[in-house]
């Protein structure tokens, strides 16, 4: 006698039908896990930002609030004469790293990401020192 061990055909279909159907519940709430870690990246260089432009001002203020040059790390970053910002252009050179966002056109201090239909922007404010977060299209 011989005995064969195995699946019958009826058996790998159903099997093939439920991962089907596990892979489309699933895969809409993996689409947004991305979504939201973009979001949380632009977070991410937002604060990164702030910070840069806060200690570019802080150590204009230590070298006695004058001029518009200043080194961070032995990197020459322009400041507002006035305020002690950083100005537009040089944000990019106060920062460590931008997290894969580019610039949108070099030295406007606007950042960008793209992951599918999901684009989030960050954007410097010279005159502050701040940074806003936006996204578009981004299932949050």
């Amino acid at each position: 006698m011989n005995k064969q061990a195995g699946f019958t055909l009826v058996e790998l279909v159903v099997v093939i039908a439920v991962l089907g159907i596990l892979a489309a519940t699933a895969l809409p709430r993996f689409v947004n896990v991305q979504s939201k870690a973009l979001i949380a990246a632009g977070a991410g260089l937002q604060g990164s930002i702030r910070s840069a432009a806060n200690m570019a001002r802080a150590s204009w203020i230590a070298s006695g609030s004058s001029g518009t040059t200043i080194k961070m790390d032995g990197v020459d970053i322009t400041v507002d004469g006035t305020s002690g910002w950083p100005v537009a252009a040089s944000i990019k050179n106060a920062l460590q790293d931008t997290g894969d966002f580019t610039e949108t056109t070099a030295g406007n201090g606007i950042f960008e990401k793209k992951s599918g239909a999901c684009t989030v922007t960050v954007t410097y404010a010279p005159g502050t020192g701040n940074a806003a977060v936006s996204n578009a299209n981004c299932n949050s």
